[in-house]
């Protein structure tokens, strides 16, 4: 057994506190978010059951988390109101809108131009 495998692996929960299980040893019955978004549902209010833990360089602690959810006991995800659909279609409007010309580009804007094709770089557009 590895070292960082027998850190992750405590199903009692001594030592982190809640049932740990090494990265893509969930027990069944159990999934992420993700997970539970993907089969329609969402926690809704459970609290956490347990996690699931691998080692990472980029994490401060040395460890990704990722917490698990029963999934007996989720519930089916709240389907979008019409109220909700216009506020979605409303900010993707607002990410396409070039602030420069006031144009709808039809595209997500880049955050790295801050504005449309033609207006981060006009020059090359007269030249085509």
């Amino acid at each position: 057994m590895s070292p960082t495998f027998g850190r992750c692996y405590d199903p009692t929960g001594a030592t982190w506190g809640t049932p740990t299980f090494p990265w893509r040893l969930a027990p069944d019955g159990m999934a992420t978010r993700r997970q539970l978004r993907a089969k329609g549902l969402r926690p809704g209010g459970q609290p956490v059951a347990a996690q699931i833990m691998r080692s990472s360089r980029r994490r401060k602690t040395g460890y990704a988390v990722a917490y698990l959810y029963r999934i007996d006991l989720a519930k089916p995800v709240r389907p979008m109101t019409p109220a909700k659909w216009a506020a979605h279609a409303a900010a993707m409007l607002a990410r396409r809108t070039c602030p420069v010309c006031r144009t709808d580009a039809g595209y997500v804007i880049p955050g790295s131009l801050g504005s449309c094709v033609p207006c981060a770089y006009p020059d090359e557009q007269r030249a085509a």
